[in-house]
C-alpha cells in the first residue's frame, strides 16, 4: 500500500483502490486532496496493470464535498483559488472518472455530499453501505451544482428527481437511493469493502478493452441521435472484433472452458 496523509492507495488483483483519508473532517476535499486524487486517477487511467478502480472513504463518511473551512478561509484572505477550484480540480477529476478506460466502482461507505456525491454519480457502479446517504447541498450555501452532477444525476434518476434533490437539498438514504436507481446495491457496513473488492476483481479479470468501448458507446448514445449511436456501436464492434480478448472468448466458448482475458 502506498500512503499519503490524505489519500491511501492500494493494489490487489488488478484493482486499484483510492481511499479518501480525512476521517476527522468526513473526507472533505482540500486542495491537497483534490490534487492527489486527480494525479492518482490520471495515473491509474494510464497504467495497464490497473484494470478496475474503487473509490471509497475512511471512517464514517464517503466524502462530505468541499472543505468549507478551507474555502471560507481562502475567501476571507482574498485568495482567488476557491473560485478556480471547479475548473482546476473538480472538472478534471470528473472527466477522468467518466473517461477512465476501465470500470470505476464507488464504494459509498457513509454520507456523500456535494462534490463527494458527484464523484459517486460519475462512477460506473455504485455500491452503498446501509449507513450511506446522498445530499446535493449546493443550494444550502447559495451555489449551483458542480463536479458534473447536473449531467450525471439526471442520467441516473431522471430530470424531475434530480431537480427535486438539488432544489430541496434533501438527503436520500441508502434504501431510497436503491429504489431511485441511484445505487445498484446496498450491503451492510461490514460487508461493503469486501463486496466492492469482489465486484472490482471480477471486472478486472474481464475483457477490460471491451469495457472501455462499452463506456464510450454509452456516453455517445446518451447525448446523440440513433444514427450517431449506431455508428459508434459499429466502430466499437469492428475494433473489438480484432482484439485478442474476443478471439480468446470465442475459442473458450468452442472449447467449453473459461476465457482468460488479458485486456488486449
Amino acid at each position: 500500500m502506498t500512503t499519503s496523509d490524505v489519500l491511501l492507495t492500494a493494489d490487489a488483483d488488478g484493482v486499484r483502490t483510492f481511499t479518501l483519508n480525512r476521517p476527522q473532517a468526513y473526507n472533505s476535499l482540500t486542495v491537497e486532496l483534490k490534487e492527489l486524487l486527480l494525479a492518482g486517477l490520471t495515473e491509474a487511467a494510464a497504467d495497464d496493470s490497473v484494470r478496475a478502480v474503487v473509490l471509497t472513504g475512511s471512517g464514517k463518511a464517503f466524502c462530505a464535498g468541499q472543505d468549507l473551512k478551507e474555502h471560507v478561509g481562502l475567501l476571507q484572505a482574498g485568495d482567488p483559488a476557491p473560485l478556480h477550484t471547479v475548473r482546476e480540480h473538480y472538472n478534471p477529476i470528473v472527466k477522468t472518472i467518466v473517461g477512465m478506460p476501465k470500470p470505476v466502482i464507488a464504494a459509498v461507505n457513509g454520507p456523500a455530499a456535494g462534490a463527494g456525491a458527484a464523484f459517486a454519480y460519475a462512477s460506473d457502479l455504485r455500491i452503498a453501505a446501509t449507513s450511506a446517504n446522498f445530499l446535493m447541498a449546493f443550494a444550502n450555501v447559495g451555489l449551483g451544482p458542480d463536479s458534473g452532477a447536473s449531467w450525471t444525476l439526471q442520467r441516473l434518476i431522471g430530470l424531475g428527481r434530480a431537480a427535486e434533490l438539488m432544489l430541496l437539498a434533501r438527503t436520500v438514504d441508502s434504501a431510497e437511493a436503491l429504489t431511485l436507481g441511484l445505487v445498484g446495491e446496498v450491503v451492510s457496513d461490514e460487508e461493503l469493502a469486501a463486496r466492492a473488492q469482489k465486484v472490482a476483481a471480477k471486472l478486472a479479470a474481464g475483457p477490460t478493452v471491451a469495457y472501455a468501448k462499452i463506456k464510450n458507446v454509452l456516453s455517445v448514445a446518451a447525448e446523440s441521435s440513433l444514427e450517431t449511436a449506431l455508428a459508434a456501436e459499429d466502430e466499437a464492434q469492428t475494433a473489438l472484433g480484432a482484439t485478442a480478448d474476443h478471439t480468446e472468448a470465442v475459442e473458450a466458448f468452442v472449447g467449453k472452458r473459461k476465457p482468460n482475458f488479458q485486456g488486449k
